[in-house]
């Protein structure tokens, strides 16, 4: 049903473009909104609206802490959220009505080529720190920040591991999957998947596989590829090691129950060992009441060789609405957000800038098993339009749910491989003159 309804919505905002398309020449005839620096401005006044995924950081009050700071560099100047609960789905709707606040955080399924349709450039002066610089841009303009930079491992509780009997963090598949074993039989649920949940099963999929190789441009060469999805490559290895965990009961037991929540706190009070997750988990894990000294941090070792992959990546990155009213102050919250608030060392991030340290002694734990880390590229409007065209799900994770379920995997391969087949087909013939 999302897979429909993610369609419908790509549809949407094909007609909004061929509309933007043709309101250019009225909008060159538009004012540019003058540079944003640091420099305290009282003129500015007003209220904006920035759209989030993060509803937990609304629902808490920590984003309205981040206006009362804002406001007090900018009097006259008030900051209002909405969250949205399935972001990248979600937001392509609000776009495709022109009605997704003033700030907000860029859809990774947006092709590059568009985003001058949806959001507003950046001076030099934003851009200049950007860490990223391949990410967010299209034909020399840069149109988002990164809110934090990230990395993917295994969150754990420490003291799981103690009662389990573990003296050392798996460093091997095989070690890995006996770890699993002596938490499970300590009561003790080895790995929360957060199968019900959905987005958290993207890192058994996309994810895993872009980095496990050491080639960030994985993803982006299926586009050469008819058959990608193969039991002896990549994709048939990352999700050979989920169902495995599954098929063993490492796992949680209700799957199909969105235990989002509830599985933090399970973790935090050493009921759940580990998660396969991003940096930013150790975060929200902390924030519900686990103890710093508790939870560790290790790359994922996802075979049995002695070193690992992982990734660096850019979060979430956010920019100014095209079709926002007040552009100016827009723009004045997005550096002050990005680059003024403890957004990034509150909430589990590396440092956005590159020119900073990272905080975490999680991190750092991180660091002295010496994964090989692999900087991460931008997918190529090439991959997204591939992937929409064969309607699947890659941002949203409901497909590695389907692979993970199916009674066949070759079998469910085979359909993914053949619906891959003709988006490319259909591809080629609509790009030939």
């Amino acid at each position: 049903m999302r897979l429909h309804w993610t369609t419908r919505t790509i549809l949407l905002l094909l007609i909004l473009l061929s509309i933007s398309g043709c309101e250019n020449n009225t909008k060159q005839t538009e004012s540019t909104v003058p540079p944003v620096g640091n420099e305290v401005k009282s003129d500015l006044s007003g209220t904006i609206v920035m759209m989030t995924n993060r509803i937990d950081l609304i629902e808490n009050g920590t984003f309205q802490g981040y206006a009362d700071q804002f406001k007090q560099k900018y009097p006259e100047a008030n900051v209002e959220f909405e969250g949205l609960s399935n972001y990248a789905t979600d937001i392509l709707v609000r776009l495709s009505t022109k009605d997704a606040g003033d700030v907000l955080l860029l859809p990774v399924n947006l092709p590059s080529k568009e985003l001058d349709y949806f959001f507003e450039p950046l001076d030099e002066e934003t851009s200049a720190s950007e860490r990223f610089t391949s990410f967010a841009t299209y034909d020399g303009k840069r149109y988002g920040l990164s809110t934090g930079t990230t990395t993917v491992g295994i969150v754990y509780n420490k003291r799981s591991f103690e009662k389990a009997g573990i003296t050392a963090v798996p460093q091997t598949l095989d070690q890995f999957y006996e770890a699993c074993a002596k938490l499970k039989e300590a009561g003790i649920i080895p790995l929360y998947m957060n199968y019900g949940a959905v987005w958290p099963l993207r890192e058994w999929g996309n994810s895993l596989v872009n980095y496990m190789t050491g080639n960030p441009e994985y993803l982006n060469n299926m586009v050469n590829e008819d058959s990608p999805w193969q039991l002896d490559n990549e994709w048939g290895k990352s999700i050979s090691i989920a169902r495995t965990l599954i098929a063993k009961g490492y796992v949680e037991n209700e799957l199909f129950s969105n235990n989002w929540e509830i599985s933090k706190t399970r973790l935090a009070k050493g009921q759940a060992g580990m998660y396969l997750l991003g940096n930013w988990a150790v975060g929200q894990v902390l924030d519900v009441g686990a103890s710093p000294d508790d939870i560790g941090f290790f790359p994922f070792p996802y075979d049995n060789s002695s070193t690992h992959y992982a990734p660096i990546n850019p979060d979430w990155f956010v920019g100014v609405s095209k079709y926002s009213k007040n552009k100016e102050l827009a723009m004045a919250w997005l550096n002050f957000f990005v680059k003024e608030t403890s957004y990034s060392d509150d909430w589990g991030f590396l440092p956005a800038d590159g020119s900073l340290n990272p905080f975490m002694p999680q991190y750092r734990e991180f660091l002295s098993y010496e994964p090989k880390l692999v900087y991460g590229t931008v997918q190529s409007d090439a991959f997204i339009d591939l992937a929409n065209g064969a309607k699947l799900s890659f941002w949203s994770g409901d497909y590695i749910q389907e692979l993970l379920a199916a009674p066949d995997l070759q079998k469910s391969f085979d359909e993914l491989n053949a619906k891959w087949t003709e988006a490319r087909v259909a591809t080629q013939v609509t790009s030939q003159p």
